[in-house]
């Protein structure tokens, strides 16, 4: 008779440390980029406790890691909990990697209990979601839905390094020119869930452990350039003067404003890069370059508000007789999970005694792109003050094993589906 267990959660956190040991720097941060010496070896880690677990491990053409855990019928298609191990530039040590060795340890409790289940579980790690080595992100998730190119295996490091080197260097089961046989169909997943740190301040507010998302936001990615003209910043009278920094200073103010209305409180417009040329003191710029990253769960109102903000750099530009351009990013459209599949994560949730706590992800992962090919459900946990992406960012040991829990609760019921 099989009995149903929790998962270890001493044993999780312990995993969680350790690989958060990989690639440790001196400020206290993790630099673990994707397919490099520091990936593997935590890729070695992964692969380890997959094989502890009961499972088998493999590449595909992609450099996705993936452990297997065999169901009973295996011509169903199968449960697939995955996540990412990469990081970004001196980060932290949750970020990603609970939900793979979240998905590892529900393998392993799965295997001790003796649960026999009709589909096969299968965790996966994907290859560079971060984007901190080829400056583009989730490249694993985008290559089993098939929209990677030849460009992006030709894309360079900063030693000049192409991405198809990396995959090819990375390890012997991995042949970039073979990536379509790796490319997936609805056939070949059944449901996917992913458990991600929150990366926000939501849970934390409301003293709640654990979220389950409902929407994943859409980026939309863009660099705009304004070009006046450079002069002696002592010599050329100010009514004079074709400077694009005023301009940029006022076009990112209307952006701030716009984004902060009360009507558009989904909606998030930042600035992050603003780079001056040619940067002297004394000189009057003659150009400005600034990113703008606009996120939103509703696609119109995000196309919208681009449109509003090209029509208002258009205006000021105009004003101030200066040239620009916009260089278009990536664009990806907002994704909704699956109703089905939230419900069991809300049930997984009640059945622990957890409150029943929904949200939007502002943030990009991996299971945006997989809901093109499958339902898709994620768990978001606590993480202290919202801090992600730096060397302070913590989430608690029972934090982290309340939502792996409902990941288990919910994965039983799907394996046997």
């Amino acid at each position: 008779m099989q009995t149903s267990q929790r998962i270890n959660s001493f044993r999780l956190f312990q995993r969680v440390l350790a690989l958060g040991e990989v690639g440790r720097t001196e400020k206290g941060g993790v630099t673990r980029r994707a397919l490099t010496e520091e990936d593997k070896k935590g890729h070695k880690l992964v692969s380890r406790w997959m094989k502890e677990s009961g499972m088998t491990v493999r590449y595909d053409n992609f450099g996705n890691l993936i452990g297997c855990k065999e169901g009973t019928e295996p011509g169903l298609s199968p449960v697939i909990i995955g996540s990412h191990i990469d990081s970004v530039k001196n980060g932290g040590r949750f970020d990603g990697i609970i939900g793979v060795l979240g998905g590892i340890e529900i393998a392993q409790v799965l295997k001790e209990e003796n649960f026999t289940h009709k589909r096969s579980l299968e965790v996966i790690a994907f290859c560079e979601e971060e984007g901190s080595r080829f400056n583009d992100g989730l490249f694993g998730s985008r290559g089993v839905v098939g929209k990677i190119t030849q460009e992006d295996l030709r894309k360079t490091d900063e030693k000049n390094i192409t991405r198809y080197e990396a995959l090819l260097n990375f390890s012997d089961e991995i042949d970039p020119q073979k990536i379509d046989q790796s490319i997936l169909s609805v056939k070949d997943v059944f449901v996917y869930l992913e458990m991600h740190i929150e990366q926000g301040p939501l849970l934390e507010e409301e003293d709640c452990a654990v979220g389950i998302v409902t929407h994943i936001a859409g980026p939309h990615w863009m660099n705009f350039t304004i070009t006046g003209e450079a002069g002696h910043a002592g010599t050329v009278p100010m009514h004079l003067r074709k400077d694009p920094v005023p301009a940029a200073s006022e076009i990112i103010l209307y952006i701030e404003n716009v984004c902060s209305d009360p009507n558009m409180k989904e909606t998030v417009g930042t600035v992050g890069i603003v780079e001056v040329e040619p940067g002297g003191s004394n000189i009057i710029p003659s150009k400005v370059r600034f990113s703008l990253d606009l996120r939103d769960i509703d696609l119109k109102r995000r196309e919208d508000l681009y449109e509003k903000v090209c029509g208002k750099v258009h205006e000021v530009c105009e004003k101030r007789q200066l040239q620009w351009r916009v260089d278009e990013g990536m664009r990806v459209p907002p994704v909704s999970c699956a109703p089905r599949v939230t419900n069991q994560l809300l049930k997984s949730m009640e059945s622990l005694g957890l409150p029943q706590k929904t949200m939007v992800s502002g943030a990009g992962h991996d299971a945006m792109l997989l809901a093109e090919i499958a339902e898709m459900g994620m768990v978001f946990v606590r993480c202290r003050k919202g801090i992600s992406h730096h060397p302070d960012e913590w989430a608690d040991q029972d934090d982290i094993a309340k939502g792996t829990n409902v990941l288990l609760e919910s994965a039983r019921v799907f394996l046997n589906e």
